[in-house]
C-alpha cells in the first residue's frame, strides 16, 4: 500500500472533539485509511505528495438517505407539482411499475451512474433502499443490487401499500417472507410511517420484526403532515427519523432525549413544495442533526449534498459549522459509523480515507458561492476519484 501526504490545506474540518478545525493542515492516508492529521510543518512523509495549495479539506458527504435502486422518471409528476397539484404518496407507484420492468444491469447500471455521480460532488458514503419493487422478487433483487455498490443498504418493503392489495395482507408479506428474503444482504430496516402509507401500528410491527431479525432501524416520518413518525421512531430505538418536515414541540423534546437522528432532507421539501423543517428548533434543543439527498425520481432528484447545505444556510438557519457537520458526521451517526476503525465523516487516524478538496479557502464558500460546483478533489477510501 502507498501513502499520500495532502498537505497546504487552509482549513481543515475534521469533526473530531480533539483535532477540532485546523489552519495550515495536511493529512497522510495509508492505504484506505486516515494515518496522521496535524499541521502541515510536523507531517510526516509519505510515498506521494498533493499540495492543494491554501484550500479547504473536509470529509466527504455522508448521504445517510437516498432510493438509487429505480427505473424511469417522473418529469411529468414534477411538472405538474410546479403548477400546483399536491405531492401524494402514491406516485411512488409509477417508479414501482417501471423498477419492476426493468432488467437487473439496467438497474445496476443506473444505480452506478448516480453513485458517482455523487462521488465527483464529494460524497463519499452512500446509503441507499429497496422499495420499488415491492414483490419478494423484486425487492430481493433490488437488495442484491444495492449491496453490490451502496456503503449501506436499507429494505424498505413497507414504502408503500401495492395498488389492488390489501394492507393488512400486505404487512403480513412484508414481515414474513419478504424480509425473510432480504435480511442476508440488507442492514437496516425502513418504514413509510406516513397518511397515504403505514399507520403507526403497522409500521411497529415491521420495525418489531426487523428488529429480530438483527437489521438496524429507520423511519420515514412526519414529511406530510403532524403525525407518529417520530415517536415511533424514538420508541422502537431507531437510528433515525427522516424528513421531520412538520414536527411538534413534543417531537423535538422527544429526539433531543434519544439517540435517534432527526436526518432532515431539504432538497424533497423544495421539490414537493412543502415547509422546510426547523433545524434551528432541533440543534437548540440539543438533538443530532443529519442532512441528506433523500436522492429518487419522484420528490428530489438531485445527488448534490452541497446544494442540501446550502439550503440549510440560506433557508434553515443552520451555520455553515452547523450544516457541514450536519451532512458528514451527522449521516454517519444516523448509519451508526462515525466511531471507531473505519469511521467516515471524520478526518482522524484510523478514520476511513474518505475527503474532499474545495476550489475554496474555508467550507463557508458552501453557502457564500450557491450553486457553483466546489468539489475539486475527491478521495474515497484512499482512491482519489475525481
Amino acid at each position: 500500500m502507498s501513502s499520500t501526504v495532502i498537505t497546504g490545506i487552509g482549513e481543515l474540518t475534521t469533526n473530531d472533539d480533539a483535532l477540532g478545525t485546523i489552519a495550515d493542515a495536511a493529512v497522510v492516508i495509508d492505504g484506505d485509511r486516515v494515518a496522521w492529521v496535524g499541521h502541515a510543518g510536523s507531517a510526516p512523509d509519505a510515498d506521494d505528495r498533493v499540495d492543494v495549495e491554501g484550500r479547504a479539506v473536509l470529509p466527504g458527504w455522508v448521504d445517510s438517505h437516498t432510493h438509487l435502486v429505480f427505473a424511469g422518471d417522473r418529469t411529468a409528476e414534477f411538472a405538474a407539482r410546479m403548477s400546483g397539484q399536491p405531492y401524494q404518496a402514491g406516485g411512488i407507484a409509477v417508479t414501482v411499475n417501471a423498477t419492476r420492468q426493468a432488467t437487473d444491469a439496467e438497474l445496476a447500471d443506473n444505480l452506478r451512474r448516480h453513485v458517482e455521480e455523487a462521488a465527483a460532488q464529494g460524497t463519499t458514503c452512500v446509503e441507499t433502499k429497496t422499495g420499488y419493487g415491492l414483490t419478494v422478487e423484486d425487492e430481493l433483487r433490488a437488495a442484491k443490487i444495492a449491496a453490490a455498490v451502496a456503503d449501506e443498504v436499507t429494505f424498505l418493503g413497507a414504502h408503500l401499500v401495492p395498488p389492488g392489495a390489501d394492507a393488512a395482507d400486505y404487512v403480513d408479506l412484508v414481515c414474513g417472507d419478504m424480509l425473510d428474503a432480504v435480511a442476508d444482504h440488507v442492514g437496516w430496516c425502513d418504514v413509510f410511517c406516513e397518511e397515504g402509507a403505514f399507520d403507526a401500528d403497522q409500521s411497529r410491527r415491521v420495525l418489531t420484526a426487523a428488529r429480530r431479525r438483527g437489521l438496524g432501524l429507520r423511519v420515514h416520518g412526519n414529511q406530510l403532515g403532524p403525525g407518529p413518525g417520530v415517536t415511533l421512531a424514538v420508541e422502537v430505538g431507531a437510528a433515525s427519523v427522516d424528513h421531520c418536515t412538520h414536527l411538534e414541540p413534543s417531537d423535538v423534546d422527544a429526539l433531543a432525549a434519544s439517540d435517534t437522528v432527526a436526518t432532515l432532507l431539504p432538497a424533497c421539501d423544495l421539490s414537493t413544495r412543502q415547509p422546510l423543517p426547523d433545524a434551528r428548533a432541533l440543534l437548540d434543543a440539543g438533538a443530532a442533526v443529519a442532512l441528506a439527498s433523500n436522492c429518487n425520481p419522484g420528490s428530489s432528484y438531485t445527488s448534490s449534498m452541497a446544494f442540501c447545505v446550502t439550503t440549510a444556510v440560506l433557508q434553515m438557519r443552520m451555520s455553515v459549522a452547523e450544516a457541514v457537520r450536519a451532512a458528514t458526521w451527522g449521516g454517519a451517526r444516523a448509519l451508526r459509523r462515525e466511531t471507531g476503525d473505519g469511521a467516515v465523516g471524520v478526518l482522524r487516524p484510523g478514520a476511513r480515507a474518505d475527503l474532499q478538496v474545495l476550489e475554496a479557502p474555508s467550507t463557508t464558500w458552501l453557502a457564500y458561492r450557491p450553486g457553483v460546483p466546489l468539489a475539486r478533489a475527491v478521495w474515497r477510501e484512499g482512491d482519489r476519484v475525481r
